[in-house]
């Protein structure tokens, strides 16, 4: 083996060993009743939460899941009988972040008088999942801020547009 070759591998282990280390150092933050709380599920998305609180001594978060309803796949991105469910924080992964994304453009919610409520409102109800305009990210940042977003449709959208706009222009759309 060539010496250039053994201080690659070697480069890229240690930025692997990092990449590693930053992830345990985020994964299990101090959080806060509130919170939103992001699960990284692979490469471009992540599934998302509100940091509900502490029953019995077990922290929960609150989230729009289509795990139990009779939608078990999603037909163009919607998955009708979806709802808002409490699960232990730890049941949806063990690796997630606190990911407040608009705290510097929307104020938080005081979480007792709003958040608590809306979640306890929502919870049993059925909602319609559609990943574009109400997924986990837009739900976990309406019970948060009051207003739904989601950067990680934003990310699409700036993919997709620019070859809309050319189809548009071509009139083939």
């Amino acid at each position: 083996m060539e010496a250039g070759e053994g201080k690659r591998r070697l480069y890229r282990a240690n930025l692997a060993r990092r990449e590693e280390l930053m992830m345990q150092k985020n994964s299990h933050p101090k959080l806060f009743p509130g919170d939103i709380v992001e699960y990284p599920r692979n490469k471009f998305f992540s599934h998302f939460a509100i940091y509900y609180g502490e029953r019995d001594g077990v922290p929960y978060v609150a989230h729009l899941t289509c795990r139990d309803s009779d939608t078990k796949l999603l037909l163009y991105g919607r998955a009708l009988r979806s709802e808002v469910k409490l699960d232990p924080l730890e049941m949806l992964g063990t690796k997630y972040k606190v990911n407040n994304m608009f705290d510097e453009v929307h104020p938080a919610r005081d979480f007792h008088n709003v958040v608590k409520r809306s979640i306890d409102d929502m919870m049993g109800r059925e909602v319609t999942f559609d990943i574009l305009f109400h997924n986990s990210e837009h739900q976990a940042t309406l019970f948060r801020y009051g207003v739904k977003k989601s950067e990680q449709i934003d990310k699409i959208y700036e993919h997709i547009m620019p070859a809309w706009k050319k189809l548009f222009e071509e009139k083939k759309l």
